[in-house]
């Protein structure tokens, strides 16, 4: 059974846009969609800087605080850690914020938010977009990116559950998905990494992942597959 929110999101189709989705899927949380148009720069007007993302960024939301009052907030792991604290009492897919479970997720999102998508969002820059192909660039940020798989699948080997933090998803596995999820796209094989590659279509099974990631439109990274 969903449970009906004042969220509003605004978010287009990327590794970092299909996160929130996935998460409210996940939580059973109905909301409104703002499909950005981040090609007509959208995401740069003057009424979503000034009133949802003053870094002209997404994904973001806006939702009613307890105080009846709006509230924005905006970077995906700020949105997510928001969401499940106000919205998973039962920590369904969180841990009490007195364990050291939590933290552990805690680290792992700040991982993905500082170190992942950055390095993996330069690469898929320099290897698909860059209109002078500049191979050193190429070749740093494949090489870091890989060490960072590497991360997570010696983290993984040693998982008796198969998610990243403990015996259930959390937002630290919501917010690694979209980036793995795209690595065909960004050149990088999981042939020598099992276990993420075990993980990465173990939450795929999941019908929150799979019904979040196709919001705002068609998630393509498994079409060929």
């Amino acid at each position: 059974m969903s449970t009906t929110t004042d969220i509003t999101l605004y978010t287009a189709a990327t590794p970092n846009g299909i996160k929130i989705p996935i998460l409210l899927a996940e939580l059973g949380l109905e909301y409104k969609l703002h499909h950005m148009k981040l090609r007509e720069n959208e995401q740069k007007e003057p009424w979503y800087l000034d009133n949802i993302n003053p870094n002209g960024r997404i994904p973001a939301i806006t939702d009613t605080y307890h105080d009846g009052q709006q509230i924005r907030v905006f970077e995906s792991g700020a949105i997510m850690e928001y969401l499940v604290d106000r919205y998973d009492k039962d920590h369904r897919i969180s841990y009490p914020k007195d364990s050291r479970e939590h933290w552990e997720t805690m680290s792992w999102l700040m991982w993905q938010v500082g170190g992942l998508g950055p390095m993996q969002g330069q690469l898929e820059h320099f290897r698909r977009y860059a209109v002078e192909k500049i191979e050193y660039p190429i070749k740093r940020y494949d090489q870091e990116t890989r060490r960072l798989y590497r991360t997570m699948e010696t983290h993984l080997s040693k998982s008796s559950h198969g998610f990243l933090v403990g015996d259930r998803l959390t937002i630290a596995d919501i917010a690694c998905w979209g980036w793995v999820s795209s690595h065909n796209s960004d050149g990088v094989s999981l042939d020598e990494f099992p276990y993420l590659e075990k993980w990465l279509f173990k939450l795929l099974k999941r019908p929150g992942f799979e019904n979040g990631r196709h919001i705002p439109q068609h998630h393509t990274a498994f079409d060929e597959n």
